[in-house]
């Protein structure tokens, strides 16, 4: 059984906020399990090109944007799925943070950060 607080997980600094990764690929539950907070006004393009992800919101609110520009708002209790490898923009609200608990498949190491320079981007293998 594995069994970890919040409190005793040191957080990864993720690009535009921070990531608590609970589960990771040592663990061996084939998944990644994380408390992900995303600062307020900020606005992440994200592109997981070898992972599936879920976030389910906590707190705050925002929007994601799909590869096409489709706009979904991002509130306390909504979910979304990436499960086709998405193109998406994360964006948290510009007045609060948005706080998402995300699922990874297959796990995450859980040292990976996103570089949001137009470079890095186009090579990532996140």
């Amino acid at each position: 059984m594995i069994v970890r607080k919040f409190s005793d997980i040191a957080p990864v600094e993720w690009g535009n906020g921070t990531s608590t990764r609970f589960l990771v690929a040592a663990d061996g539950m084939g998944y990644t399990l994380t408390d992900t907070l995303v600062r307020a006004g900020t606005r992440s393009p994200l592109h997981y090109r070898n992972h599936l992800e879920a976030c389910y919101c906590i707190a705050g609110s925002g929007m994601v944007v799909d590869s096409e520009g489709n706009e979904h708002a991002i509130e306390v209790g909504t979910m979304y799925a990436l499960n086709n490898h998405d193109a998406h923009y994360l964006i948290a609200s510009p007045w609060e943070d948005l706080r998402l608990v995300c699922m990874f498949t297959p796990a995450l190491k859980g040292t990976e950060v996103h570089d949001f320079s137009e470079e890095a981007r186009r090579f990532s293998n996140y």
